[in-house]
């Protein structure tokens, strides 16, 4: 019993960390945004707003490979549990649950991971449009 409590806590363990590594992505993600449009804001170097879509794209790409991690080592939990007491392997390979539906690529459309970087992208789009005018001709 105790080797299959451990084996399920290191599991467990590594399933926290990429919570947390997406929790640290999030917030990361939001300061840099808000350092670019302020560094656009002081300087008016309208290019410092454009290359905001640098840090949430590639912020959105690593949140989506934490969460497809953390969707594999869960299924891999799943197994753990159900396997008997005297066949404990300590196996922490999740590569056999990389479903279709656990790619990062899949992970990319996940409703939280949407709303959240979808989010931020909507208001950089808004910021950039209040910046430039909302593209209006200039007479």
């Amino acid at each position: 019993m105790d080797a299959k409590l451990k084996h399920l806590e290191f599991i467990q363990n590594v399933i926290t960390r990429m919570a947390n590594n997406s929790f640290l992505i999030k917030g990361w993600s939001v300061t840099l945004v808000a350092a670019l449009f302020a560094m656009e804001s002081k300087d008016k170097n309208l290019g410092f707003a454009f290359m905001v879509f640098i840090p949430i794209a590639s912020f959105w790409i690593l949140d989506a490979y934490f969460l497809s991690l953390e969707k594999q080592f869960r299924e891999l939990f799943k197994k753990a549990v159900a396997a008997p007491e005297n066949q404990v392997t300590f196996d922490m390979n999740p590569a056999p649950y990389n479903a279709e539906e656990n790619t990062w690529a899949a992970c990319l459309t996940n409703t939280s991971l949407a709303w959240f970087h979808g989010s931020l992208l909507s208001l950089a789009l808004l910021m950039i449009a209040i910046l430039t005018g909302f593209g209006a001709c200039k007479a």
